[in-house]
């Protein structure tokens, strides 16, 4: 059965609340989708698209939504985001409910995605901080929150953005209760900073990622790792080198990159990045992959598209 149906229940939500919201944030019409979507070829090495913008304000003032769908045949996973959890038990898109009218259509293409074979996953936290508090501090009340969010929407995992002190004994909670309610086939990722995964650091929750490997490696599918905002970055290989000589194997590393100058420092041109990641899948036929922070605003290749950034990716690693 298409991944779309299961989510009929929420989508009829949405659609109370678009009959009964006296107001509601304004969206223009999606982008056109592809005149014909492609499943994503068959992957040795992960292309994985952040998809955190899903409006943006264009420079005539229009609001229009970002489709995610010309990323088809590029990407091999999506990660959407960022998932808030909140003081009063809410649980948020961003600043938007995840039943919100306005995110209908959001749930719908990556549900297209879905039934395409691209993997779609929730990134937690991120640079808003509260979400990883409120788990450790009352996990029992704030953790089905998730759970029944993810069941909702039928994601194929979570991602854990942990940008706040949350411990090692808490992450390694955290993980097990998600495999406990999902099973060995739920991807389970997380996504430190690149001097954390070589043992420089502990920015990313203020533990050892080595340690984490070691207590948790089996019910972790691979590390989203950030080479950028100053915690490394892919002009070279040397950091990705330090994070091997830490004891981690090139499968479980995907090294991730910002796809615009103005998102953070640590941008490659595309000359360097090829470079760079090319000498990584030469020297290591089990890399891990590829991630671009983010998709709404990537620098297209070659003149191309936002979406040409991930497909340039893919032709680079080879998937």
């Amino acid at each position: 059965m298409p991944r779309s149906l299961v989510r009929i229940g929420a989508a009829l939500a949405a659609g109370l609340l678009a009959l009964t919201a006296a107001a509601g944030p304004a969206a223009s019409a999606p982008d056109p989708a592809p005149e014909q979507a492609q499943a994503p070829a068959a992957a040795s090495h992960r292309v994985l698209a952040f998809y955190q913008t899903i409006y943006e304000t264009g420079s005539d003032g229009v609001r229009r939504y970002v489709d995610p769908k010309p990323l088809l045949g590029s990407v091999t996973d999506v990660n959407v985001g960022a998932i808030h959890l909140n003081s009063d038990t809410s649980l948020t898109v961003n600043d938007i409910p995840a039943d919100h009218a306005e995110l209908g259509v959001m749930w719908d293409d990556l549900a297209t995605m879905q039934d395409q074979g691209v993997t779609i996953s929730a990134f937690l936290g991120g640079a808003a901080p509260g979400t990883y508090r409120y788990l450790r501090e009352d996990f029992d009340r704030y953790y089905p929150v998730l759970r029944d969010f993810l069941r909702t929407y039928d994601l194929d995992g979570v991602d854990l953005d942990i940008e706040e002190t949350f411990s090692l004994a808490d992450t390694v909670h955290l993980i097990d209760a998600l495999r406990a309610d999902f099973g060995p086939d739920f991807i389970v990722t997380l996504t430190p900073v690149a001097t954390d995964m070589a043992g420089r650091t502990s920015f990313s929750g203020g533990f050892s990622y080595a340690e984490l490997e070691r207590q948790a490696g089996d019910r972790i599918d691979w590390y989203n790792t950030q080479f950028y905002c100053g915690w490394g970055d892919l002009r070279t290989t040397t950091v990705y080198d330090q994070i091997l000589a830490n004891g981690f194997t090139p499968d479980r590393v995907v090294a991730g990159t910002v796809t615009n100058p103005g998102n953070c420092s640590g941008y490659v041109d595309w000359p360097t990045f090829d470079a760079t990641v090319g000498s990584l899948v030469a020297a290591h036929p089990d890399f891990g992959g590829v991630f671009g922070w983010e998709y709404f605003n990537s620098v297209g290749y070659d003149g191309g598209g936002r979406a040409s950034w991930f497909s340039h990716v893919r032709d680079v690693v080879g998937s």
